[in-house]
């Protein structure tokens, strides 16, 4: 007989969950301690798909545990797979809510890597984003957040090595679930600090805090402007977090970590990508440890207007972005890259994620 969605509720999730947790979890069942690390090495190590799947188990520990437990959060609504090998999945949430993550295909560490979201649509608004579109929704829990990776590693069957949570939403306003999810990342999934990367818009007490952790995680900026009033437009937050402000809240991270910062900076036509900026943002980088990416603006279903100027948001043309890059890389001595494209023919690209699908 089918389950109704209550009955499921009312279940405890085991994908997302740490051994700890799932030994407190099987405590309860009394069950001995051990079956526990069975049940997190096939979440974790294994990539099972139903609780039938962990064979280790009696069946009647397994029909059991399907009693009681679901395996997965996430429901899989939609998938999209690019030329590109990159695949976006579009997640349903117990709540009925939705959320997307990609994976993305590295060709020169022949690896993947997964982008995950950590809120559930995003309340910052940047004009050139499509999920600032949606208006933020709510929090996702770690688990949900973890179990997005754990989602893609059990479809593919292939394991993922790199994180990074440029998804939907902003972490550092999520800060003390995603910083449960970075550490089960690290000591359940089994991927290490300096493959997991967190971009912010800047949320400088969330920056300090996060110093103050020294995770050796990478910190991601979206910069995307080196004044104060473009930035205004582009990264609507700043209104609250003064650029200069959040330069010093970086140079205390690199203090605190000895970790190089990536500043993302959307490159967008006649905006930010004049001459003059990029000399601006030699001389407000100076001193600070960090590489720069160098986004090409992608686009998105809706079209934003600039207040200033109502000109649609457009991508410069190949030659000014190849030589903003040149000018930056002279003027400051920083490496600066231009971020390769992935995903975009499926709009999975950066920037890009909307669930445009919600009523599948």
């Amino acid at each position: 007989m089918l389950e109704t969605r209550q009955q499921k509720l009312n279940k405890q999730y085991l994908s997302g969950l740490s051994e700890d947790e799932l030994i407190s979890l099987i405590t309860k069942f009394q069950w001995p301690s051990f079956k526990a690390r069975q049940i997190h090495s096939w979440i974790y190590k294994k990539y099972i798909s139903s609780i039938d799947e962990m064979t280790d188990l009696s069946i009647k520990d397994r029909n059991f545990l399907s009693e009681h437990c679901e395996l997965s959060l996430l429901e899989l609504v939609q998938k999209q797979v690019s030329q590109d090998k990159t695949i976006k999945y579009l997640w349903n949430l117990t709540d009925g809510g939705k959320i997307e993550s990609v994976r993305m295909f590295l060709e020169d560490h022949d690896s993947y890597s997964a982008c995950i979201s950590s809120q559930a649509g995003c309340a910052v608004g940047c004009p050139f984003c499509a999920t600032g579109k949606m208006g933020f929704k709510r929090n996702l829990k770690a688990q949900e957040i973890v179990d997005q990776i754990l989602g893609m590693q059990r479809d593919t069957k292939e394991r993922i090595s790199n994180v990074v949570f440029m998804g939907q939403g902003e972490p550092l306003l999520n800060y003390d679930e995603v910083l449960t999810a970075i550490n089960l990342i690290k000591g359940s999934v089994g991927i290490g600090s300096r493959h997991i990367t967190l971009s912010t818009s800047g949320i400088i007490p969330g920056i300090k805090k996060l110093s103050d952790e020294k995770l050796q995680i990478t910190l991601a900026i979206s910069l995307h402007a080196p004044d104060q009033k473009t930035r205004e437009f582009l990264v609507p937050v700043s209104k609250q977090y003064n650029l200069n402000e959040l330069m010093e809240s970086l140079h205390y991270y690199y203090r605190k970590t000895k970790r190089r910062i990536t500043l993302e900076y959307v490159m967008l036509d006649k905006i930010n990508d004049q001459i003059e900026k990029a000399k601006e943002l030699s001389d407000l980088i100076k001193g600070l440890h960090c590489h720069i990416n160098l986004i090409p603006y992608n686009p998105i279903e809706h079209s934003f207007k600039d207040p200033g100027n109502s000109s649609i948001l457009q991508r410069p043309s190949n030659g000014k972005i190849y030589n903003f890059k040149a000018i930056l890389e002279k003027r400051s001595g920083k490496k600066v890259t231009i971020r390769r494209e992935r995903g975009i023919d499926i709009a999975a690209a950066c920037g890009q994620l909307a669930n445009l699908f919600t009523n599948l």
